[in-house]
């Protein structure tokens, strides 16, 4: 069922912006006749340029989607300089309303065109289809507006515009929630490693659920990758690394480990590297997001730890790896838990809490209750400290961040720089 219409005004042929209203009337029409369903949200795109830009026609155009708007209840207009700027305002409050079953109505030579800028400011959480923009209000005798080919295509070139022209569209949207902070630790020394944590502030993404420096997309988020690569060019300006040479894991909540140079497996946890100007990434949130440090054997790692990855062990896994590839020895490594949840807010079933209990009975608080408060963090301290690697293990005065959500961290990353007197990332 279709829950919003985008009604594309942008290639309008300069003929028809006189009659727009009776353009806009017969296809409003068209979707009450032909749908089985209430009339869905409407909202028209248009393009509006500065007024020194204008055309004359444009001068006609405007004035009569307002007249328009104010007539029709449910019917939106949005203008903007670019598609992309449209669209993605358009994008912000389908969001809003939570919908994500689209028609688009437009000329049929826009058609592959839209499609681009779609692919690239949405994700497979929508769903849309697409049909050409009408004159005649009979569902039985239906007008093209505009030429029609049968076979559209995109060059390469036009797909370079369009891409240009969203990331000069993100790029100029303010920062959220707050500036870009970067929280580090005294433990790894700055003349070797460049680190950090990032918190949920100075990025652009706007999703309720998600921080605004969110840095990890995925197909079943509202997030593009396009909003998460602006994010990633912000913290990269911000904290000095090049965002070409980032490298995320890629979670399963278990523990494996992907070792940089080698084959990539289809998914880790943990991730680590010897590399000059390489910068390595994993998220947390109620996960522990760990950082590792050798500054003998110059190498780094991180890792994300949630419940199902601490009994696994993926931090004791990263630190094999880093011992096993780059020869490092457990007491150089120095380890830094970045914030996540506490034992105060973090439940798990009874049968999953009896697996922490074995390994540190003080990592359950009210065993014997149906859910029992866990301690991750303890737990990833207990495994940690197998290896004698307590000596350089670092803790957060915060130990609960979802008691200080506008601190809950991102992501954390951290690179090997190049190799002089001092070691810049």
């Amino acid at each position: 069922m279709v829950e919003a219409v985008l009604i594309d005004l942008f290639s309008l042929p300069a003929s028809l912006h006189n009659g727009i209203q009776g353009v806009l009337r017969n296809t409003l029409e068209i979707i009450e006749k032909c749908s089985s369903t209430p009339t869905p949200f409407v909202y028209v795109m248009c393009c509006q340029m500065p007024e020194s830009e204008r055309k004359d026609e444009q001068e006609s155009l405007l004035p009569a989607l307002r007249d328009f708007q104010s007539t029709k209840k449910g019917l939106e207009v949005v203008c903007a300089q670019t598609t992309a700027a449209v669209l993605y305002t358009i994008k912000q409050i389908l969001d809003e309303k939570d919908l994500s079953v689209i028609k688009v109505i437009l000329p049929s030579l826009r058609k592959e065109l839209m499609k681009v800028y779609i692919d690239h400011l949405f994700t497979a959480v929508y769903q849309f289809e697409f049909e050409d923009l009408k004159e005649a209000s009979d569902c039985n005798n239906l007008q093209t507006i505009g030429p029609k080919r049968e076979e559209q295509t995109v060059s390469t070139q036009d797909v370079a515009l369009i891409r240009s022209e969203i990331q000069m569209h993100l790029k100029s949207l303010p920062s959220l929630k707050g500036e870009l902070t970067i929280l580090k630790s005294s433990l790894i020394p700055d003349d070797i490693f460049l680190h950090g944590f990032t918190t949920r502030t100075g990025g652009i993404s706007y999703i309720p659920t998600l921080s605004s420096c969110n840095l990890f997309s995925s197909s079943k988020r509202r997030d593009p990758q396009a909003v998460v690569k602006e994010n990633l060019r912000r913290l990269a300006n911000a904290a000095g690394f090049n965002p070409e040479n980032f490298h995320r894991v890629k979670t399963d909540h278990a523990n494996a480990v992907c070792v940089m140079g080698r084959t990539e497996p289809d998914s880790y946890d943990g991730i680590v590297t010897n590399q000059k100007g390489v910068t390595i990434a994993a998220p947390g949130a109620d996960c522990i997001p760990l950082l590792f440090a050798d500054p003998v054997r110059k190498a780094c790692g991180a890792a994300h730890s949630g419940w199902k990855g601490t009994l696994l062990g993926v931090s004791m896994a990263t630190v094999n790896a880093m011992v096993s590839e780059y020869g490092c020895n457990v007491k150089d490594i120095l380890v830094v838990l970045g914030p996540s949840v506490g034992p105060c807010c973090y439940k798990l079933p009874r049968e999953s809490a009896e697996e922490f209990h074995r390994i540190d009975p003080k990592c359950v608080r009210q065993f014997d209750s149906a859910a029992p408060y866990i301690d991750i963090r303890r737990a990833t301290r207990s495994d940690l400290a197998s290896c004698s690697c307590l000596s350089g293990l670092k803790m957060q005065k915060r130990s609960c961040f979802l008691k200080f959500h506008s601190a809950w961290p991102t992501a954390q990353f951290c690179r090997l720089g190049r190799f002089s007197i001092t070691i810049f990332l």
